[in-house]
């Protein structure tokens, strides 16, 4: 029973346009760097499930010069307005088989800022798609996939339904400093990711949001995308389709 209900929530988030799927235990991030309302959750809910949506690679492709106002506003009109709100859709759908099933179950909106210096929402989806093992969290902070790169947005639905949850995966980024070096606001330091370490030991939000604030001055959008377009792993793949 247990595992039907595993199997039929995976099926229904890819028929409804998931690419990723998977279930993270919430337990590893015991001695972690989490916020006072991240312990809470977690110790509130042992699971997390955890989707996602590829990016269009032709979308991202064109942010790669950064004077092309009309490709950077596409990129954010596709990221915040169409995968989003899909992946909202989403988690929505699921949480609402979860409770039928008579269990918990918290969606976790995929755009939420609850903190816009340091660009915290409720809590991490993506510490809950690396626990889940569909990647790891890179140098530029973001989830990076074997296939996709960090091409990818994601949603996280918090849960006590009885579901088997997957393994992190290791840390692939090895010596690449690419996206480090090419982020515009030098906002990276280049450390591997450590779940013990906080988050500003790799990077200065503030750096980001000083640079999105600048970027809405002079073009109405906060977007920039440059550390999801350089990854080597997401533009390997996009130069092969």
């Amino acid at each position: 029973m247990e595992m039907e209900l595993q199997i039929s929530l995976e099926e229904m988030a890819k028929s409804l346009g998931a690419f990723y799927f998977g279930v993270a235990d919430l337990s590893l991030t015991r001695g972690g760097s989490l916020t006072p309302y991240e312990e809470r959750l977690t110790s509130k809910y042992p699971l997390a499930i955890s989707i996602g949506v590829p990016l269009s690679p032709e979308v991202v492709d064109s942010i790669e010069d950064p004077a092309d106002i009309p490709a950077l506003r596409n990129y954010w009109f596709h990221v915040y307005k169409m995968i989003s709100p899909l992946i909202d859709h989403i988690t929505s759908r699921l949480t609402s088989v979860i409770m039928r099933e008579g269990y918990r179950a918290l969606p976790i909106p995929c755009t939420q800022t609850l903190d816009a210096n340091n660009f915290r929402g409720l809590f991490s989806n993506k510490m809950a798609a690396s626990l889940a093992g569909l990647g790891w969290i890179g140098k530029s902070c973001l989830l990076v996939t074997p296939n996709q790169g960090p091409r990818v947005r994601w949603g996280t639905i918090l849960t006590d339904a009885p579901l088997h949850p997957g393994r992190p995966v290791e840390v692939r980024c090895g010596e690449c400093m690419v996206c480090v070096e090419a982020c515009p606001a030098d906002a990276f330091t280049g450390r591997n990711f450590e779940p013990s370490e906080p988050r500003e030991m790799r990077m200065h939000a503030g750096r980001c949001n000083e640079f999105f604030r600048e970027r809405d001055r002079n073009i109405g959008s906060r977007v920039c995308g440059m550390c999801v377009y350089i990854c080597p792993f997401g533009k390997s793949r996009s130069r092969r389709s």
